[in-house]
């Protein structure tokens, strides 16, 4: 999970106050994601060249392939954490955790940006 505001190129861009989340599918091209932070004090340079800054999909991808982890998500959530309140997210959160849990997640990376 990150809340840099990822999503791939198709879907809905994030807007200011956005509560939502995208999936994202664990076999996408990370060159597919967008970030449309809605913070515009956020400095997108990190991302910009090396999307695992704030998504590292491709190093669980290698630890998985070298054996560290028993496997990643058929399934991954992006938010976008702009300022928002916590006890906002929380319906969210709550379907998130029911949809982790209906894949079989039984341990969480959260990249907060």
């Amino acid at each position: 999970m990150t809340t840099a505001g990822l999503h791939r190129r198709d879907d809905k861009n994030f807007d200011l106050g956005d509560l939502s989340y995208r999936l994202i599918p664990g076999d996408v091209e990370l060159n597919d994601l967008v970030m449309t932070q809605a913070s515009v004090n956020y400095d997108r340079t990190g991302f910009q060249q090396d999307v695992n800054v704030v998504f590292p999909l491709d190093r669980l991808r290698e630890m998985e392939q070298r054996g560290e982890i028993g496997g990643i998500a058929n399934f991954h959530y992006a938010f976008n954490g702009a300022g928002q309140l916590v006890h906002a997210f929380e319906p969210t959160a709550r379907e998130v955790g029911r949809m982790l849990k209906e894949d079989g997640v039984n341990a969480a990376l959260l990249v907060p940006v």
